[in-house]
């Protein structure tokens, strides 16, 4: 009897387990932020830009809480010879390499090699003695100059007020025929050119794109005492295990090396760029190897990073920066007293913290980047994209190659299917 009574219990109390296992799994489902609403969502609006002739291949990989939870791959990498869009294709990330520039930069800062508000010329003598743009004596036909007001901060470099050429409405290109960026220029050549030219505005009143990264993978040399793209390598890409992320791409991986296409938005038009002068730069070793740009990758490889920083700066048992300083970097650094910010406001309400753009604040309308506050973010040329979204415990990676840069919403339409439908925040 008892033996019965007992046998019955374990039934019963396995029974019980098992549904509860089985609730707490549904409940997981429900409580995702990416759920199969959201996934289908997403897929149909890729798809909608393959089938509309704007793209002719992309590819997303999303993760929620360590686990990856959307894949997807629509169209072609090369629609010519119909290699189809893949998990493994290598794409250019262009300005997408900046962050994980910054990321080592900051391991450096880490160790206390320097601090942010030290000046630049502490450092880079290359600098010293800069002066800025004032004005056009258009009658002499001459620039006119004025002294720095206040010293190029390491941190101007990390947040874009440096100064650097950024193209401003107004101010003409200054780098005149020297060209500091010159793939055939070392990072000293490069510092040392660039260190004679003038300032397009004056440090720390402006926020503008330019050479800033450039800079930074300068120091991260003249810093450690060891060769910028070794340096990378040895203290970000290798640790994350990122080994299809690089500046060069070996003969043979080549196959898989994405080409490039242009959409014509009056012409509707999606025509291939031509293999001269898209694969020029990953093709060859350089003498350069830049900060701002330059860089390929794979979604696996680039979606380890984004892993890395939502995760506070460790990934897999690896450290690559503490908790502190992953926050410094998703933290907004440009004060309210910065208002010339360039096409930053374009991106949605952002500021800037690390080499990437940080929201501060949700969207105002239904145009608007969607999006969530303490978002951080970057974009490429070629239109590629990754987000990280603390609140969702969520990383994302599109890669497309698209030119020029997103003329058709694919980054707000993207965003749409991720975040659903704009909803304005009550007002109390």
């Amino acid at each position: 009897m008892n033996k019965s009574i007992l046998l019955l219990s374990a039934i019963l109390f396995l029974n019980y387990s098992c549904k509860k296992t089985e609730t707490k799994s549904e409940q997981s489902e429900t409580t995702a932020f990416i759920n199969e609403t959201v996934k289908k969502r997403i897929d149909s609006t890729l798809k909608s830009f393959i089938d509309e002739g704007k793209v002719a291949g992309i590819s997303t990989l999303i993760f929620e809480k360590d686990k990856e939870v959307h894949y997807a791959q629509f169209g072609y990498a090369d629609r010519e010879d119909s290699i189809p869009m893949s998990r493994n294709t290598i794409v250019r990330i262009y300005s997408m390499t900046k962050p994980i520039v910054g990321v080592a930069l900051m391991t450096l800062y880490e160790k206390g090699a320097f601090k942010l508000d030290d000046p630049l010329t502490k450092y880079a003598p290359e600098f010293e003695n800069m002066q800025v743009y004032a004005g056009y004596d258009s009658i002499n036909k001459k620039v006119l100059l004025e002294p720095l007001k206040r010293p190029i901060t390491i941190r101007d470099i990390t947040r874009y007020t440096a100064g650097f050429e950024g193209r401003m409405p107004g101010v003409p290109r200054l780098q005149g025929k020297d060209d500091p960026t010159n793939k055939e220029n070392t990072l000293q050549e490069m510092a040392e050119k660039l260190g004679k030219q003038p300032l397009a505005f004056q440090p720390g009143t402006r926020w503008a794109y330019g050479v800033s990264v450039d800079v930074q993978a300068f120091l991260i040399e003249r810093i450690s005492g060891i060769p910028f793209e070794q340096y990378l390598r040895e203290n970000v890409l290798d640790p994350l295990g990122m080994n299809e992320t690089r500046y060069f791409i070996p003969e043979k991986d080549r196959y898989r090396f994405a080409a490039t296409y242009n959409y014509n938005r009056e012409t509707k038009e999606m025509t291939r760029m031509p293999d001269t002068i898209t694969q020029i730069l990953n093709y060859y070793k350089w003498p350069l190897n830049r900060g701002a740009l330059g860089l390929t990758s794979t979604l696996d490889d680039y979606q380890k990073f984004g892993q890395m920083l939502i995760n506070e700066g460790s990934l897999n048992g690896v450290t690559i920066l503490k908790p502190e300083t992953v926050k410094l970097m998703r933290t907004n650094q440009l004060d309210e007293s910065i208002k010339e910010r360039m096409w930053l406001p374009d991106r949605g309400q952002m500021g800037f913290g690390v080499n990437f753009g940080v929201r501060v604040a949700p969207p105002v309308d239904a145009e608007e980047n969607n999006g969530v506050v303490g978002e951080f973010f970057w974009d490429g040329a070629f239109s590629t994209l990754f987000i990280g979204d603390p609140v969702n415990d969520m990383t994302v990676v599109m890669f497309v190659q698209l030119s020029p840069y997103d003329q058709i919403q694919l980054h707000k339409k993207f965003r749409d299917a991720i975040y659903g439908n704009f909803v304005p925040e009550a007002k109390n």
